[in-house]
């Protein structure tokens, strides 16, 4: 028989009563141009525009010479009119109408106790991210994901993980989890650990997490109970695989969560010597904010076919924050601060700050003034950490002054403002910046102030967002000369941080010997 054998077909030598017979349907796939591609089942579950690995059996039939088809299409496919109940989510045209129409929760057929815990939170609507992402990902595809911070990424991913774990349900090895998730910062890490308890909270599921800045013991106490799901940042893990306390030779599923932050902390080497422990047979997911070149090499190593999921362009800005950049001399900068301050419609801010040391002496000084404040940074204790999160979160602090390095994984309800106290040399930390605020549909407000050396970084954040950042001129220290200056003097970037990296590519200073290690732990121990 036709379908059986598989034949290629001229279009034209189709007979409108085979199909009729039958029982099938003629679809049209979009393919790529290339003359080398034949409409093998392999070269279609690459079609970027209309995978089809959902299709058991697909017969390839040839346009050529056939119009008007043959000016729109390359090739066409017979598929059965009704797919066979054994395919995963029927053709891709119904996977692409589930995703359009999803509306809830109970539409993406998750497991029922999974449901239940998210009707506990007061999730009812997935967010564009998480309908987009979630069916690809209950069907065991690789996915590439791109999407603003704020927008839903931790459950796009956590909830067909623990599906996923839930129909397989099996106790843990000791040491040997079933899934690892990665992430670059303790904050997020911690972040990421409680969201899957709190949607988990009705399976027999165990988590762990494991992030430096604190002790090891109790980590490894858990590891050896052994956990489904394992949440750690890069250098501790890396710590503890050397030591034998972890073993990733029976994860099924990998994900990498904010990849292009860690680019900007230098762990995408440590990424991939993980990476390289891992099974070859396994499910690997990845989101990211941005996609600069090296984190989409990275991507390009890791995954398998992906799906690619983006519901933001990259380097976009969240659409309901207000915008406003104040010119001012350096040296009125924490004055102009205090005045802000005194507006009682500020009720809960987040201030940037580049360096660690200025994060310390912003909210020392902001304490002088009488205002509820803390600082969070890379050299603060893990405890010290958690406990100024906790009390801004719990609305007892009134602003919490942070470095890029810590700001991963403040995702903290009601912040209202965020300001830039001092701009960032690195236009995409400017987008994850402003991301603390308006987060989950709200609005919010993000100021920036900018003076004459920070007037080129000014430059490179309206042209990676693409857009002017409005210019607020009523105020005391406001400076004609810094909002005329074009920014195009040069001014040195470095890819690094609080921590003092340089940026990749850069040549670095050597040091002597006794220095390399402590540069190695100070890294790790940042995360």
């Amino acid at each position: 028989m036709l379908w059986n054998e598989r034949t290629r077909l001229p279009a034209t030598s189709v007979p409108e009563s085979l199909i009729h017979d039958f029982n099938l349907t003629f679809f049209l796939l979009r393919c790529t141009r290339d003359a080398s591609v034949t409409p093998s089942r392999s070269n279609f579950d690459r079609l970027p525009a209309r995978p089809a690995t959902f299709l058991s059996d697909i017969v390839g039939v040839s346009l050529d010479g056939f119009s008007p088809l043959a000016d729109r299409v390359d090739y066409a496919c017979i598929v059965p009119a009704r797919p066979p109940s054994r395919l995963w989510g029927g053709t891709a045209i119904e996977q692409e109408r589930k995703e359009n129409n999803m509306t809830d929760f109970s539409g993406l057929e998750l497991a029922q106790p999974i449901l239940r815990a998210m009707n506990d939170e007061g999730y009812t609507t997935p967010t564009p991210i998480q309908a987009k992402s979630i069916p690809h990902l209950l069907q065991g595809r690789d996915l590439l994901g791109i999407a603003q911070t704020g927008t839903g990424k931790t459950a796009a991913f956590a909830l067909p993980l623990l599906h996923r774990l839930a129909e397989n349900a099996r106790q843990p090895n000791r040491g040997q989890p079933r899934a690892l998730i990665l992430a670059p910062t303790r904050e997020l890490a911690g972040q990421i650990n409680a969201s899957i308890k709190a949607y988990g909270r009705h399976l027999r599921l165990y988590t762990g997490v494991v992030f430096g800045g604190t002790s090891a013991r109790p980590q490894i106490q858990a590891l050896s109970r052994g956990v489904h799901v394992l949440v750690a940042t890069p250098g501790r893990l890396m710590d503890l695989m050397k030591q034998g306390h972890v073993r990733l030779d029976q994860v099924e599923v990998f994900i990498l969560d904010e990849a292009d932050r860690m680019l900007d902390m230098g762990f995408i080497p440590d990424v991939r010597r993980i990476a390289a422990t891992l099974p070859n047979r396994r499910q690997t997911v990845m989101f990211s904010a941005t996609m600069p070149a090296l984190v989409k090499s990275l991507a390009d190593g890791l995954l398998k076919e992906p799906v690619h999921v983006e519901v933001a362009r990259g380097a976009t800005t969240v659409e309901k924050v207000e915008q406003r950049v104040l010119f001012l001399p350096k040296d009125k900068k924490r004055a102009l601060l205090g005045e802000l301050l005194n507006d009682k419609d500020i009720k809960r801010v987040l201030i940037f700050t580049r360096t660690k040391h200025g994060a310390d002496r912003v909210a020392k000084h902001l304490v002088h003034r009488g205002i509820r404040c803390d600082a969070i940074h890379g050299n603060k204790a893990q405890n010290a950490r958690e406990r100024a999160l906790a009390g801004f979160r719990s609305g007892n602090l009134r602003a919490l002054v942070a470095t890029d390095i810590a700001a991963r994984g403040i995702d903290v309800e009601g912040v209202t403002h965020v300001i830039n106290f001092e701009l960032p040399n690195i236009p995409e930390s400017y987008v994850h910046r402003i991301g603390r605020t308006a987060r989950a549909g709200a609005g919010g407000i993000a100021i920036s102030f900018c003076d004459h050396d920070e007037r080129p970084y000014l430059r490179d954040i309206e042209k990676a967002i693409r857009q002017s950042v409005p210019v607020f001129e009523d105020h005391p220290y406001h400076s004609v000369e810094i909002a005329n200056d074009p920014g195009t003097a040069t001014k040195s970037r470095r890819r690094g941080f609080d921590n003092g990296q340089a940026r990749h590519g850069a040549p670095k200073k050597k040091r002597p010997n006794h220095y390399r290690g402590n540069a190695k732990r100070s890294r790790r121990s940042a995360a």
